[in-house]
């Protein structure tokens, strides 16, 4: 299904180190409802899901009526991608399904408060993140979890699955932290080295298989899934158009001809067509070192 991501604003009540927006919160905390509108009008020809993002798009004061525009103008999946601190209120969530949201898409980072409130740098944002994605699975949305793993999560990753199980998640996703906006001016202290990933992994493969959820990365190149490639998401993820702040692009090209790189490597790697390759923010400040083509293609 063809979708379309709208960023509604740039407002957060989270200050995570590994934040893709940079400065943008300052520029622009919310765009006005006409503009989000014809812009939704505009987007709806070539995509029939929609995802509601930022920042976070509960703080925008028009969410509700957003919702119901993108409603009445006929998505057929409205996917709300939160911090999911508002998620905690059972109230705030009923009236956002009543305006038209089918899924969410809620964020959590650690399984300990001390682990995500740091990342975040919003106390008590990890309490109200857990409660939230209890309430939306108990509400029975579907849910889908996103994690950005970033150095300092790295060995907790298998505890975050377990956690997330336990909230009764089914469908978890672990995204390799991209290096822009903030995330690229802490570089050194939010981005992992991929050669420490493969363990945590596995071990929380491992958890999500044994409850039955569905565990997925994004942005991990294969070289770093051996045994595991079923982890990587990116042939499922949906040909999507951004709606940004200032323009508009196919995020589905946009990802494998700019985002990210081949290098070396990847010349004799046989996976290097299923492969997109690292974030080139990766390779720009770490090398290729790192990365062992494989000699033939997986199975």
């Amino acid at each position: 299904m063809r979708r379309a991501d709208l960023k509604v604003g740039f407002a957060c009540n989270n200050r995570c180190v590994f934040c893709a927006q940079g400065d943008k919160r300052a520029r622009c905390a919310s765009l006005k409802l006409p503009e989000l509108i014809e812009r939704l009008r505009r987007a709806r020809p070539g995509a029939e899901g929609l995802v509601l993002t930022g920042g976070e798009p509960t703080l925008h004061k028009n969410i509700l009526e957003i919702a119901k525009a993108a409603r009445a103008l006929g998505y057929r999946s409205i996917q709300l991608q939160t911090n999911g601190r508002i998620l905690a209120y059972t109230d705030a969530l009923r009236r956002l399904v009543e305006a038209g949201i089918t899924e969410v898409s809620p964020s959590i980072h650690g399984p300990d408060a001390e682990t995500h409130d740091t990342l975040t740098r919003a106390p008590g944002s990890w309490e109200e993140s857990a409660s939230g994605i209890r309430n939306a699975v108990q509400a029975g949305l579907p849910v889908i979890t996103n994690s950005v793993i970033v150095r300092d999560n790295v060995p907790k990753l298998p505890a975050l699955v377990t956690l997330l199980a336990e909230l009764g998640v089914r469908h978890a996703q672990l995204a390799l932290v991209h290096p822009v906006g903030t995330a690229l001016e802490l570089f050194d202290e939010v981005a992992p080295r991929l050669s420490d990933l493969p363990g945590p992994l596995a071990a929380a493969r491992e958890v999500a298989l044994a409850h039955g959820m569905r565990l997925v990365t994004e942005a991990v190149p294969r070289c770093f899934l051996r045994g595991m490639q079923d982890l990587a998401v990116e042939d499922s993820i949906p040909d999507t158009t951004v709606f940004d702040l200032d323009a508009s692009l196919h995020y589905s090209s946009w990802r494998k001809d700019e985002g990210k790189a081949h290098g070396p490597p990847c010349e004799r790697c046989a996976e290097r067509p299923r492969c997109e390759g690292p974030w080139r923010e990766y390779p720009e400040h770490q090398g290729w070192a790192e990365y062992e083509p494989f000699l033939e293609a997986a199975e």
